[in-house]
């Protein structure tokens, strides 16, 4: 049967809602388990109406979460001692025609424990970016960087 599991894996269905009205200035809203319901609408530099997030604010978004957690997870494994992680993520939308997301930037800041090995929290950045099911997904449509920043203490 399409789309479903082979045996012996493990599948996780997601799903969301939209409602939305007008055309492409027009606004929606967006509905998830997790998130609740937000507004969404396309930026007015785009020709939308402005309201809410954005589809392209919500893909970095979840970018930087899926990076995130990959990050914690491999640090976690690499049993390096993290004080604290902190992301700022960015990306690059060529207007096109057509409309483009070019790149990803994820700037991570590691502030490592004592024992703290730089070197191997910087591979975790790196490794982490592989692994990470959005950066994944995108990968040979989307350039995705990582430029960490690591402090020991």
């Amino acid at each position: 049967m399409p789309g479903a599991p082979h045996a012996g894996s493990s599948s996780h269905a997601l799903s969301v809602s939209l409602r939305w009205e007008g055309g492409q200035a027009g606004a929606g809203r967006l509905a998830t388990a997790g998130l609740g319901e937000a507004s969404v609408g396309a930026p007015t530099t785009l020709g939308g109406s402005g309201q809410g997030t954005s589809p392209e604010e919500l893909l970095l978004a979840s970018a930087a979460g899926c990076y995130a957690i990959t990050l914690a997870g491999i640090l976690e494994r690499m049993r390096l001692p993290v004080a604290g992680i902190e992301l700022r993520s960015e990306a690059d939308v060529e207007a096109g025609p057509p409309l483009h997301l070019a790149s990803i930037l994820h700037r991570p800041l590691l502030r490592l424990g004592p024992g703290g090995d730089a070197a191997r929290a910087r591979r975790a950045a790196l490794l982490a970016e592989e692994h990470c099911m959005i950066s994944r997904a995108v990968r040979g449509n989307v350039l995705v960087r990582v430029e960490a920043e690591i402090v020991t203490g």
